[in-house]
């Protein structure tokens, strides 16, 4: 699968990339049902396309949150879709043990944005020989986040991408700061804008994220205008019945619509 990853630009459109799925793998039924749908609608559009979805969350404000059908379950589905759609998965880590595990079954694994600073797990995720999504944490300059790459890379791994997801603003709310794009684009890696995360609105008093997903084609556009190479986004046919970051997900019917738009913008660039 690392060859599906090493040419992120497709060779005729010269299209973004786009890292898509639901929040958290809920059952096989549904994760084929998503990663075909994206699949066909980036086919049309000749966008490269990397599955997501997360087999456990571990940040979770509440004890009774969900976090997960089972980590065994939730991984073998993620290579059956990668298996069965021939293309490449992603999936976060939250220790080292689960990197040289989830490395069995994914192509990608990504360090979640409260953890990038963690040296140990950037090391075992390096070592695995993956390629590794950086979350740029939402306390850190966009400059900071060389001191992570340097990590992977100095690992021995030099198969690396960066992803933003907004910046703290205040106690509840995010905001993205599109000067970090051009500016990581300097460590001369793919830089991706997680547009649904980067529109949440979390620590909510009742301890269940909000957010605001009217304006993700806002953010998407913005991120294609100020040159990003690639798009991060959480989908879900039922966003009001997704068991994890509903609030802020983007309906699947509403996505072909959205990308459609991002392509037009990308190719008058």
């Amino acid at each position: 699968m690392l060859t599906k990853i090493n040419n992120l630009q497709h060779k005729n459109s010269g299209n973004f990339f786009l890292i898509a799925g639901p929040c958290a793998i809920e059952g096989e039924e549904m994760a084929f049902e998503i990663a075909e749908q994206i699949l066909t609608i980036c086919n049309r559009l000749q966008i490269p396309f990397i599955f997501k979805g997360s087999y456990r969350k571990a940040n979770r404000s509440r004890l009774d949150s969900f976090t997960g059908i089972g980590d065994m379950e939730a991984l073998s589905i993620m290579k059956k879709v990668g298996g069965k759609y021939n293309i490449p998965t992603l999936t976060d880590i939250h220790s080292e043990k689960e990197a040289e595990i989830a490395a069995n079954y994914v192509d990608v694994l990504q360090i979640p944005a409260f953890l990038c600073r963690q040296t140990d797990l950037l090391v075992a995720a390096a070592q695995t020989g993956k390629v590794v999504n950086i979350k740029k944490g939402q306390f850190l300059s966009p400059e900071s986040m060389k001191h992570a790459l340097d990590k992977i890379t100095e690992s021995g791994n030099n198969t690396i991408m960066i992803t933003d997801r907004g910046t703290m603003f205040g106690y509840q709310d995010m905001v993205v700061d599109f000067r970090g794009i051009p500016t990581m684009k300097k460590f001369g890696i793919p830089i991706i804008m997680d547009v649904t995360h980067s529109l949440q609105q979390p620590n909510q008093n009742s301890g269940i994220t909000a957010g605001k997903p009217e304006m993700i084609e806002t953010i998407a556009k913005a991120a294609i205008a100020t040159g990003v190479d690639g798009i991060f986004l959480e989908t879900h046919p039922n966003t009001k019945q997704a068991k994890s970051d509903g609030a802020n997900m983007l309906e699947l019917n509403k996505l072909e619509e959205l990308l459609t738009k991002l392509v037009r913008i990308r190719k008058a660039l």
